[in-house]
């Protein structure tokens, strides 16, 4: 699959008119379990709509659970709903909900083709790796690749993290703090002042940090850069599961908090 980047753009969560969003876009919790056997548990990302591939920077993705839920991005907004299957059919119910952010409008265009795209699915397929989404005319509407989680030599920028006093907390704007997974089991980045360096070991969605090493630079002249480093190697420290969903990475702690949330670059 041909390597894509991504809008710089933070998310700016709004109200659908006459409907809710979802608070977190990785939130698996819908009630009511449903035969989903090689569809769930697995971020689909979108390849093309139709006969066209996804713009080049973007990351249309869907997330489906066993509970019959689905959430994901559009490319700009993030997203969530339900669906139902039986064997091979598949319908997303209409009751879509999404954020309100703006793009540029070819995003914004395909965003709208690819909504329109779950919601006339009426079939699906799985192979190699791939989903098929079809019409009931049997045309295909979108196809998909199945989102690796490995992180080994991926890079990443902190967007926020929790600071240790039950707050999340976005990074200071005089800062850029960067993760980089160099190898399956080394990291390395920079928490806004200071450089860190330490292991990590991942199995399935489980994610463990080893204690840090880290240079001992003072930086004066950016209030808050000091405890933003040493938070934030916390917050890496305290992650338990990660979960990597379109440029995304959240880590969460053994009792579900957020620890860190990072993009991709």
């Amino acid at each position: 699959m041909t390597k894509r980047g991504f809008p710089a753009a933070a998310l700016t969560l709004l109200l659908l008119a006459g409907c809710a969003v979802t608070p977190t876009p990785f939130d698996r919790s819908q009630t009511g379990v449903i035969d989903t056997e090689g569809l769930t548990g697995i971020t689909w990302l979108l390849d093309t709509l139709g006969e066209e591939p996804v713009l080049s920077e973007t990351f249309p993705s869907v997330t489906f659970n066993d509970q019959g839920g689905l959430n994901g991005s559009g490319g700009c907004n993030v997203y969530s709903g339900s669906f139902t299957i039986n064997a091979t059919q598949i319908y997303v119910d209409e009751s879509l909900v999404s954020t309100m952010m703006a793009c540029d409008e070819s995003v914004m265009a395909q965003e709208s083709s690819f909504f329109n795209a779950l919601l006339k699915a009426s079939s699906f397929a799985i192979a190699d790796d791939t989903l098929s989404l079809t019409s009931e005319s049997g045309r295909t509407l979108a196809t998909f690749s199945a989102q690796s989680q490995n992180l080994a030599e991926t890079s990443w920028v902190v967007t926020a993290f929790n600071n240790g006093q039950q707050a999340v907390v976005s990074v200071l704007d005089e800062t850029t703090p960067t993760i980089e997974f160099t190898s399956e089991t080394e990291v390395t980045g920079r928490t806004g002042c200071n450089q860190i360096s330490g292991t990590v070991v991942t199995a399935g969605e489980t994610i463990s940090f080893d204690e840090f090493t880290a240079t001992e630079m003072a930086c004066p002249d950016i209030a808050g850069a000091m405890e933003q480093d040493a938070q934030i190697q916390a917050a890496l420290l305290s992650a338990a599961t990660y979960h990597v969903e379109a440029n995304r990475l959240e880590m969460r702690t053994a009792d579900d908090q957020l620890a860190i949330q990072l993009v991709r670059v």
